[in-house]
């Protein structure tokens, strides 16, 4: 049972959803990176995802994409952001989840990857991008270092490649809540909770929501009898468009509490 099953068992017991944050790991920059880590996991985030930036991010919106932009031209590079996930994992236990394209962990080598992701403290990791032929060997790889393979769903997936992701994924299963890519949106689709169940009757991992979710309105609907019941709800936009607008890192910081906290309470 690696950190992410331990978190989700945890909030099982306490009878709590789970609050997964997103953030482009280098931006504005690594070291930075690392101290909103620690601040979004002591203002109630329960998994945080760090996201690889690429060039090409193809299901990300445009704040996503600036991040990724800013972050590379910073010269952040996979490497880096591995020793700063080995940073991190010396000072906090939380649940880290890289979420990252398929070209630079092909570049560096998918074994290697896993091996030095495993080294260095990563929990899970997310490629939006792995065609349907690489789920198992990735899902292999991963599964053998004790990385967990999580993969998405989407409103259009069908329903044999859910099967498959149900079976293959580990930690927990991620619905894209809309036909789209990454960004804050007012309106969430009504269907999320048949997406969520329909996931749920074929796989008895966590499911969470995921792309969209801006609000703590948002947050506690999705998570809701009445709403998604999602057993968590990822958001990724909001905080990163917290991030682009900061000049001040102490002000930065503080946002970025002010904002998980009331996520956090709003999940209770």
């Amino acid at each position: 049972m690696n950190r992410i099953d331990q978190s989700f068992s945890r909030l099982k017991a306490q009878q709590k959803k789970a609050l997964i944050t997103y953030i482009t790991a280098g931006d504005p920059d690594l070291e930075t990176t690392v101290r909103i880590t620690l601040e979004l996991e002591q203002r109630g985030a329960d998994i945080i995802e760090l996201g690889i930036p690429f060039s090409d991010p193809l299901a990300d919106g445009a704040t996503i994409q600036a991040a990724s932009t800013r972050a590379l031209n910073r010269g952040t590079t996979l490497k880096a952001i591995l020793s700063a996930v080995g940073k991190i994992r010396r000072r906090s236990q939380i649940p880290l989840v890289l979420m990252g394209y398929l070209n630079p962990i092909l570049a560096l080598g998918s074994e290697r990857f896993f091996t030095r992701a495993a080294a260095a403290g990563v929990d899970g990791v997310i490629i939006p991008d792995l065609p349907a032929g690489e789920m198992a060997r990735i899902s292999r790889e991963s599964r053998r270092r004790g990385i967990a393979p999580i993969f998405l769903v989407a409103p259009n997936t069908p329903e044999e490649r859910i099967k498959i992701i149900c079976r293959e994924s580990r930690g927990y299963i991620y619905c894209v809540s809309v036909k789209g890519v990454t960004g804050a949106r007012t309106k969430l689709p009504r269907t999320i909770g048949s997406m969520v169940m329909r996931v749920k009757s074929f796989s008895a991992l966590p499911v969470v929501v995921g792309f969209g979710i801006s609000t703590p309105d948002q947050a506690r609907w999705v998570c809701s009898p009445a709403g998604g019941k999602a057993d968590g709800v990822v958001v990724g936009s909001a905080l990163v468009k917290i991030i682009e607008k900061s000049r001040d890192r102490k002000r930065m910081l503080s946002a970025l509490a002010d904002f998980t906290r009331g996520l956090r309470k709003s999940l209770e």
